[in-house]
């Protein structure tokens, strides 16, 4: 964990007034608690709705959980691309709630779901190496440098394309939700945390607005780290368990080739895991990632010594939900690329 974040929260928590009242505030998933956190420091906690190590896709609230939906005035998701089933329970439960959907919020980037078996002819033609690493812009992506929304982006936002890849679940088509693996999403989200908390708690915006301008400057210096971290390990190939990473993989410019499931977490069939295993001999992966949400042994069955073996995690499970989450799993994340592929 960076020191300067430790710091920087340390001191957001000490300049709070007593006795300030918080909006009672919902999060869908641990990142985006994490960010929420980092905003109300001082003045409150929000709210965790699916907790770290249980799979968004799919997930049955406890009682504690639907109550927290029940009392909350704002709630904070990504969508119901990521969470289908928490879609009516928002309706009912939260029904007075402030709902802001994420997704695409803010002049954040939004990548649709990858399709086919191999990423890498796409990445190559879709993601400039230079384009996106240390920081830099997603402009093939119809964004400026600083993540602010271009003409040319509806088909993203409608969730357009890609029927051919549906599943019983919901359909693998649209915009991919797991927009939070890009930290220039998160930036640009938290601003409009810290917006939504002011207007139902004037009395603490200029609180709300000066921690997440803090935070953004601290996700601004766990970007250029996170960048000359993985500079050397851009061009190595590797497998995923799960296409959950492109917006990881976008902004610093790594070559996946390919996943075993694909972006909703449907399971694999035999065919799809066969062919992935000849992909992954053909092209000489360095390593193949699973995730502590999902089964690791079927992964090490399959590869067995073909590649080495490394674990990603999207969530952050193996940390405390709050404030200082959200870097954390990011920097993790680095550490495992980097150590897996860099062998």
């Amino acid at each position: 964990m960076p020191t300067r974040f430790i710091l920087s929260l340390g001191l957001a928590l000490g300049c709070a007034a007593p006795g300030m009242a918080a909006p009672q505030v919902a999060a869908d998933i641990a990142p985006v608690q994490s960010l929420v956190a980092r905003v109300m420091a001082g003045v409150g906690a929000p709210a965790l709705i699916v907790p770290p190590g249980a799979s968004p896709h799919g997930y049955a609230m406890r009682p504690s959980e639907a109550a927290a939906l029940d009392r909350a005035d704002v709630v904070f998701w990504i969508g119901e691309g990521l969470t289908p089933w928490l879609e009516d329970p928002i309706k009912t439960l939260a029904g007075d709630a402030h709902v802001i959907e994420l997704l695409g919020a803010g002049g954040s980037s939004v990548l649709e779901f990858r399709e086919g078996l191999s990423f890498a002819a796409k990445a190559d033609d879709d993601h400039g190496h230079d384009d996106h690493a240390a920081g830099k812009g997603h402009d093939d992506h119809g964004h400026d440098k600083d993540g602010h929304e271009k003409d040319g982006h509806d088909d993203h936002a409608a969730g357009k394309g890609h029927d051919d890849h549906a599943h019983d679940d919901h359909a693998h088509d649209g915009a991919d939700p797991h927009a939070w693996l890009d930290p220039a999403n998160a930036r640009a989200w938290l601003a409009v945390i810290a917006e939504e908390l002011a207007e139902h708690d004037p009395d603490n915006a200029a609180l709300y607005a000066a921690n997440a301008a803090e935070a953004a400057a601290e996700l601004d210096a766990l970007e250029a780290d996170v960048a000359a971290r993985l500079a050397a390990v851009r061009d190595v190939p590797y497998l995923v368990y799960h296409d959950a990473y492109q917006y990881f993989e976008a902004r610093f410019g790594l070559v996946p080739t390919g996943a075993l499931a694909l972006g909703d977490a449907a399971d694999p069939g035999p065919a799809r895991i066969a062919a992935l295993r000849d992909l992954a001999r053909a092209e000489g992966i360095a390593c193949v990632f699973t995730e502590p949400q999902f089964d690791g042994a079927r992964v090490r069955a399959v590869f067995g010594d073909t590649a080495r073996h490394g674990v990603l995690d999207p969530l952050g499970s193996r940390h405390a939900p709050g404030a200082a989450l959200y870097p954390a799993l990011i920097e993790d994340m680095a550490v495992a690329l980097a150590e897996c592929l860099g062998g």
